[in-house]
């Protein structure tokens, strides 16, 4: 297998000024992908493996933050992951992601899972998640990414219910401090 180094990794836009930091739209870096379920895919009873789906959606996710951040991205969270429906051999899944709110280095990517019985047309949703990933540079550090510009009311929801979210890690992360603080200092 090759090795792959960092430096050959094109980063962003080679603009030296503030342009390649220009707001980007969500239409910009969404992504659909479709996968057909192999036997390969599943368990002895013909259902999709856990796994695989949440690959497909890293992947997803990862397409799409590349795109927004025109740059090398790592998946930081996988945040409220839910399976709703299984999904069978057989089955097309497909993916749509897309980028629901921009921080200085790091972004929220929606994930919508559905699937199709080819035979019938049927199709149903099968997992949505959220994703948190950073854009990096050479040396793997946080680099700015280019702010999101959400147009319509529905990604101007889905980035107000991102910060939501957002607020509700950074409020959990200090309880969670708070209370280690708090446990080291009783022994």
């Amino acid at each position: 297998m090759a090795e792959h180094h960092p430096e050959s990794i094109p980063i962003g836009n080679p603009a030296t000024d503030d342009s390649a930091l220009s707001p980007l739209t969500v239409e910009h870096s969404a992504a659909t992908m479709s996968q057909l379920i192999l036997p390969s895919d599943a368990n002895p009873m013909g259902n999709v493996h856990g796994g695989t789906v949440l690959k497909l959606i890293d992947t997803a996710a990862g397409v799409v933050a590349w795109r927004h951040a025109r740059g090398p991205i790592v998946t930081a969270r996988l945040d409220e992951m839910s399976f709703l429906q299984p999904v069978f051999i057989g089955n097309l899944v497909t993916v749509k992601a897309s980028v629901n709110a921009v921080w200085r280095a790091s972004m929220e990517v929606g994930v919508r899972v559905e699937a199709e019985d080819l035979n019938s047309g049927n199709v149903w949703h099968v997992a949505s998640a959220y994703l948190i990933l950073v854009g990096i540079d050479r040396e793997s550090r946080p680099r700015p990414l280019p702010p999101l510009s959400a147009r319509t009311a529905v990604e101007q929801r889905r980035q107000r219910e991102a910060q939501e979210r957002r607020d509700l890690r950074d409020a959990r992360r200090a309880a969670l401090e708070q209370r280690a603080q708090a446990g080291s200092a009783n022994r």
